[in-house]
Formats: C-alpha cells, sequence, structure tokens
C-alpha cells in the first residue's frame, strides 16, 4: 500500500477514534448459547462509560460478523444486552438500515477500513430517540436520527450512543429517504457540487446509473438544469429500466455497448459535451466515459464494481487536459468533521429536495431482519436495482 495512503487511512482512524470516545452504538453484550468472546466496541469506541444508573437498558437483536467472509455464510444474527443509559447517553430504537456495496465489502474485509471483530455490520440508517440522559439538550424522545461517521453499526434493533454521534433528521420526509440518506444522496450532491462549475444546460454522464448514488445524481442534477446521460449494463428489461430512470428526471438512458459506438456523436448535436463524468465502475467503462468528457473536463471515481483499474488514455490527459479525481464519502466527513455545519447544511438542503419531490429514495426491497441472509444475498446479485433494507 502506498505510504499516502497509509497516512490516509492512519488519520481516518484517528479522527474516527477521537470523535467515538464514549460511543457505544456498537458496544454490546451478546446472550449466547455458546460460549464466545463477548462483541467489542465499535472501531475506535471503548469500553462502555460508567452510569450513575447500574441498571441496563433492556436487550435486542444484532447482525455480527466475527470472521471476514462471504456474508450469507459469516453474518449472524445474535441476541444482546445494552448499556445502561448514561448523562449524555441515547437511547435509540432502530427504524431500517440499508445494505450498501461498502457494508457487504466490509464484511467480505476487502473495505478500505475495517472494525475490529467482532463486529455489527451496517454503516446507515434510521433511529428513533427512545430514551435520553439528563445532561442531553439537543434531543428528545420520538425525535429521528442518524448516525454521525461510519461504523456504528446499524444492523440492530436498538442502541446507546453518546448525543454527540447522532444527527438529528425531521421526521416528516418518508421513512426509506431517511434511512438512505447520509451515503448516496450527499455523495452525488458532492460530486456535482465540488469538482466542476456547473450551469443548467451543462452535461454530467455517468455510469452506474441505476446504482443509489446514479439514481439520487439524475433527480439532483435534474433539479439544478443539467442534462444527464446514463450509462447502464445492457439486460433484458433495459427499456423498462430506462423508463423508470427517465420517470425521475434522467436525459438519455444507454448501454455501455452504446457508449462505445460512433452514433454518440448525434447524441452531442443534441446536447453540449459532458464538463463531468462520474464513474463507479471503472475498469473499460471508466477510459469509454472520458473519451467523451470536453477539454477540461473531469472524471471522478467514487466506485470500482468492475474490479478493474480505471485506464486513462494519454490523448485524453495531454490534448484534452482532463482531470482524474476520486471522491469518498467517508473521507469527506473526516475532512469536515471540525465543521459540524457543513454536513447538516447538506442534509438540509436534501431534506429539503425530499419534502418537494425532487428527490426520492432508490427502489428499495424492505426486508424484516429475520430474512436477512435472504437481503444479503439479494444485495450481491448482479443486474439489481432495488436496494435491500433491513426493517425493524
Amino acid at each position: 500500500m502506498k505510504p499516502s495512503l497509509v497516512l490516509m487511512l492512519n488519520c481516518l482512524r484517528r479522527g474516527a477514534e477521537s470523535r467515538a470516545a464514549g460511543r457505544h452504538f456498537s458496544s454490546l453484550v451478546l446472550l449466547h448459547q455458546h460460549r464466545r468472546r463477548p462483541l467489542p466496541c465499535s472501531p475506535g469506541g471503548t469500553h462502555p462509560r460508567s452510569s450513575s444508573s447500574s441498571s441496563s437498558s433492556g436487550g435486542g437483536s444484532a447482525l455480527v460478523f466475527r470472521q471476514h467472509g462471504a456474508p450469507s455464510q459469516v453474518v449472524e444474527l445474535e441476541s444482546f444486552q445494552l448499556p445502561s443509559v448514561g448523562a449524555e447517553d441515547v437511547r435509540v430504537q432502530m427504524l431500517a438500515a440499508p445494505i450498501n456495496p461498502a457494508d457487504i465489502n466490509m464484511v467480505q474485509g476487502t473495505y478500505a477500513i475495517l472494525p475490529d471483530l467482532p463486529a455489527v455490520g451496517g454503516n446507515e440508517g434510521v433511529a428513533q430517540v427512545v430514551e435520553v440522559g439528563p445532561q442531553v439538550t439537543s434531543l428528545k424522545p420520538g425525535d429521528w436520527v442518524i448516525p454521525r461517521d461510519t461504523g456504528l453499526g446499524t444492523w440492530r434493533t436498538a442502541a446507546v450512543v453518546t448525543e454527540r454521534s447522532l444527527i438529528q433528521l425531521p421526521s416528516d420526509i418518508p421513512l426509506l429517504s431517511a434511512a438512505t440518506l447520509s451515503v448516496n444522496p450527499c455523495t452525488a450532491l458532492r460530486m456535482l457540487s465540488d469538482f466542476q462549475t456547473l450551469q443548467a444546460g451543462d452535461t454530467v454522464i455517468q455510469n452506474a446509473a441505476n446504482s443509489g448514488v446514479g439514481q439520487a445524481v439524475i433527480q439532483i442534477a435534474a433539479a439544478r438544469g443539467f442534462t444527464t446521460i446514463n450509462v447502464v449494463r445492457d439486460r433484458p428489461e433495459f427499456n423498462q429500466l430506462s423508463d423508470r430512470l427517465k420517470a425521475l428526471g434522467a436525459s438519455h438512458v444507454i448501454t455501455e455497448e452504446a457508449l462505445r459506438q460512433p452514433h454518440m456523436q448525434e447524441l452531442f448535436k443534441t446536447c453540449p459535451k459532458p464538463k463531468l463524468a462520474l464513474n463507479g465502475v471503472g475498469g473499460k467503462s471508466a477510459t469509454e466515459l472520458l473519451r467523451h468528457i470536453q477539454h477540461g473536463g473531469t472524471m471522478v471515481t467514487y466506485g470500482g464494481m468492475s474490479k478493474h483499474p480505471v485506464v486513462v488514455p494519454v490523448g485524453a490527459l495531454i490534448f484534452k487536459d482532463v482531470k482524474v479525481r476520486g471522491f469518498w464519502v467517508t473521507r469527506w466527513k473526516a475532512n469536515h468533521a471540525h465543521d459540524g455545519k457543513a454536513f447538516t447544511d447538506m442534509l438540509d438542503e436534501l431534506c429539503t429536495m425530499i419534502r418537494q419531490g425532487k428527490l426520492t429514495a432508490p427502489v428499495c426491497n424492505q426486508v424484516e431482519l429475520g430474512d436477512y441472509r435472504r437481503a444479503l444475498e439479494a444485495a450481491m446479485e448482479p443486474y439489481t436495482s432495488a436496494k435491500q433494507v433491513l426493517v425493524f
């Protein structure tokens, strides 16, 4: 691993540790039929802090992995006992939590940052406040909240956390929108805002257009007046998928194969060449995006679903002066941890769009916690356009 990447990951880990002091969202005491090592705190967490109350806050269930491997094989549903609610703590009941690609990669052991094992899966979700400690000032029972940071372990029914580890959300937005708000829509908004100065009428091209990020890109771009060219893999139900993405606001929907054809030039007679390309696939797909970017444009890579490297043509660099960048929402949150307002302002903007009907949740399959194996297997199926969401 390159020293620069090691340094960045270590900084992220240290940042998570400093923010997680006293946090025990992933800290539980498991109740087993077999003797096992108890589940420790989440990455960077500490042991449960002492409380003025000696009684526990009840128990619940969590999806736990004690080794890395195939999610459907290593993730198990286990019972736990919650710690008592301390003076600055909040007890929450989870409402819904999605299964994202990064969650799968963490279980597999292939993600850039990994929790200590055993760990509770899940990094995103929405919960409702049930009880607050006497020194909690910003939250009250009934409030909806989401984790402030990655690595809190959201595939569980309940948790006791510190007040500062949560961000309040309005409860007047749909449940699935709240549960899927802090990763994909935030990624889409930042990429559309931070890498090129775009005006109404400008063009954005993206692959993985039917992904959670892709669907958010389509809607945010449409709200800002951008033209979008949306690339998906060919499939038997392409026409139905195209219609669904266009209903979200997609300007054009094409296949990976069409992206490589000369008749793409006909499309560019109806709209400008893209200033911005968003790459969630890598490999040949990313190379094709670069071929169509205009002079001085930017390609931002946020994923690599093909597991193939991004190959940048020399001509694109020399003659078109394209910029090749990367984006990771976890790093963005770490870089802005000192300024909580940046994150809350972004969430406020997204929630306003949701209320206005300009941003909807991706297509979701709601799955009961007991059916978690089916949900994990479905989340890994190819050509899927639906996000698996655990409901509690």
